[in-house]
């Protein structure tokens, strides 16, 4: 099935995800933030209050990745963080005023760079396209799981 790199998903899905996450840096230019960073801040606006740990469930990133990007966030006053009543070690994380106008102002040039990077695909291919990425998640993950068992 593979014929060498080119036709190697992981190397076509790397270099898939550079080129579109290059895309929306441009359109990020002007607001401060990364690709990485917008991800982070658009799950806190999703929802309000969560754990370190579930904002990096939600957004993909491992521990010390999320942590590096929180800190980035409240230093540019988009987000700010109450500390847990139950564990004072833990902590719960909130957009700022600033924060949420960041999220809306953001939202439509992801949509835009997204729909830049797809311009090509029928609506019945991208929406083909999701599903197959989510399948290779999915699978990816599930073998994943099992080594670690």
């Amino acid at each position: 099935m593979n014929k060498g790199l080119d036709e190697s998903l992981g190397f076509v899905l790397g270099v898939a995800y550079r080129k579109v996450a290059q895309l929306f840096q441009h359109q990020l230019k002007d607001h401060n933030l990364t690709p990485e960073q917008w991800a982070v801040l658009y799950r806190i606006s999703e929802e309000e209050g969560m754990i370190q740990r579930e904002i990096g469930k939600r957004a993909e990133k491992d521990k010390p990745t999320t942590t590096r990007i929180l800190v980035a966030l409240e230093q540019k006053g988009l987000i700010h963080k109450v500390g847990g009543t139950e564990d004072r070690r833990s902590f719960r994380v909130y957009s700022t005023p600033e924060g949420k106008t960041k999220v809306q102002e953001i939202e439509p040039l992801e949509r835009a760079a997204m729909k830049e990077a797809s311009a090509d695909l029928s609506e019945e291919e991208y929406k083909l396209l999701i599903g197959l990425l989510r399948r290779v998640i999915r699978n990816a993950e599930d073998r994943i799981s099992a080594e670690q068992q």
